[in-house]
């Protein structure tokens, strides 16, 4: 019923390649095999439509088909993975999980009862319509994790486009939005998921060459780590035709260089929320910050410089916390933009802003600076630098501020503000942080200090 469309494209696609898994691969027919098994073992279970259940696992297999059955059955789902192992506990109870499905990493799956009711006024409306559920927690890096609550059956309903078969590599996690969408993007198309359990920059570059990746789905920081493992320079990356890129800021300078490393490659910024899924977007190049959100089922629109989306998709609410949605159903999603006719530009969270003397600076621009001393990529690829503790050059580490304004009854008025900074320190040359740099320097060499101090 929910997934129909995707079982038709799965008898259409039988003879290839559904999921690489441990480098093994599965083919369209087992998925439909398993998908069936465990819609009998969802009966046996007794877990009936509108049951909430805790699937705990990374992409695999058995994960893939059993988030897919489920689906089907018309549960709701909550899925975790390791990464949360320290919140496991508190979100299973925010989540009022009544079964779970843990999947360790050979792919076996153990099924335990859990003592929980699940009476959440969200979970009410999703059983009241018969449709399936999916609970997203929020990172917590700006608070407290959020439980996002969405009706399955309107996240599913973009998919129901056939649009390109591409072969992708699973490398945002099980439990994001970015992962979901990735996973089902892929299968609705027919095309094969490539999974990895190791994401170092070696070991995804080398399953790139092997299984012939033509989309990867990663984040900023990893395109960092991979400009300075070099691990691209060691393996065939030939069969790549898109990069896409999303969850967080990306500095200017670390997609220029991804842009000249990879220039054959199509580069994409990504965007979605836990709160209202993934839009489609559109860069206005490969080495562009610029892009276009929306798409079908989307709206955009600016606000005292902060994006707010309203989407067909969009969840039913929190299960922890009010409704983030303003009377007439856009979502305010604290993400700064600015905008140039079609396109816009992400600068960071309006929280993180960081304030240095009455100049609003995001964290993206600072990293940004960082990254662009010169030598420091070549530096840190070949040796090891250490600039913790050290202080951002450019910046002070001391502000203030104070002024005086006087207004009359006349509409005559004046003042005058006084600003103080101190503390300015230049940027450092990461060259002379490194063990290489003082090897030939005890610690009570009278000049081991002038190597190392900042100025």
């Amino acid at each position: 019923m929910f997934i129909d469309f995707l079982l038709d494209r799965f008898l259409q696609k039988k003879g290839n390649d559904a999921i690489i898994w441990q480098e093994k691969e599965y083919s369209y027919t087992w998925l439909l095999e398993r998908i069936e098994h465990w819609q009998n073992i969802i009966i046996q279970e007794n877990a009936t439509k509108g049951s909430v259940v805790i699937l705990e696992a990374d992409f695999s297999p058995n994960s893939v088909s059993l988030l897919l059955a489920l689906i089907e059955n018309g549960c709701i789902v909550v899925p975790l993975t390791s990464t949360i192992e320290a919140k496991k506990k508190e979100f299973i109870e925010i989540g009022q999980g009544e079964i779970i499905f843990q999947i360790d990493e050979k792919d076996n799956v153990k099924i335990n009862k859990l003592a929980n009711r699940a009476e959440h006024s969200l979970y009410q409306k999703l059983r009241e319509k018969n449709n399936p559920g999916l609970v997203l927690f929020s990172s917590g890096s700006t608070g407290k994790s959020k439980a996002a609550v969405h009706d399955f059956a309107n996240l599913l309903k973009k998919f129901h486009i056939k649009r390109h078969d591409l072969r992708t590599l699973t490398f945002l996690l099980f439990d994001h939005i970015g992962g979901i969408d990735t996973m089902l993007y892929s299968l609705s198309n027919g095309s094969c998921i490539i999974t990895v359990d190791n994401r170092s920059p070696e070991n995804v570059c080398r399953i790139i060459e092997k299984f012939n990746v033509e989309v990867l789905p990663v984040t900023p920081t990893f395109l960092n780590l991979l400009i300075l493992s070099q691990a691209y320079n060691k393996y065939n990356l030939s069969s790549l035709k898109y990069i896409t890129y999303g969850t967080e800021v990306m500095p200017e300078v670390t997609l220029k260089k991804t842009a000249e490393i990879f220039p054959d490659v199509t580069i994409l910024q990504k965007y979605g929320t836990s709160e209202v899924g993934t839009l489609r977007s559109k860069s206005k190049s490969s080495e562009s910050l610029w892009v276009k959100v929306g798409g079908e089922g989307f709206k955009t629109r600016i606000v005292d410089g902060i994006l707010h989306i309203k989407a067909v998709s969009a969840m039913l609410g929190y299960l922890n916390a009010p409704s983030p949605f303003t009377d007439d159903g856009w979502f305010i999603t604290g993400d700064s933009v600015v905008q140039k006719g079609d396109y816009i530009r992400f600068l960071g969270r309006k929280s993180e802003i960081i304030n240095v003397g009455g100049e609003k600076v995001y964290p993206s621009q600072v990293e940004n600076t960082i990254q662009d001393i010169d030598n420091i990529a070549e530096v840190i690829s070949n040796r090891t630098a250490y600039i913790k503790y050290y202080h951002v050059g450019g910046f002070p580490q001391t502000a203030m501020s104070a002024g005086i304004k006087y207004f009359s009854s006349s509409y005559i008025y004046g003042g005058f503000n006084i600003n103080y900074y101190d503390n300015i320190y230049l940027d450092l040359n990461p060259d002379r942080r490194t063990e290489e740099a003082v090897a030939n320097y005890s610690p009570d060499y009278p000049d081991r200090d002038l190597v190392l101090d900042q100025e």
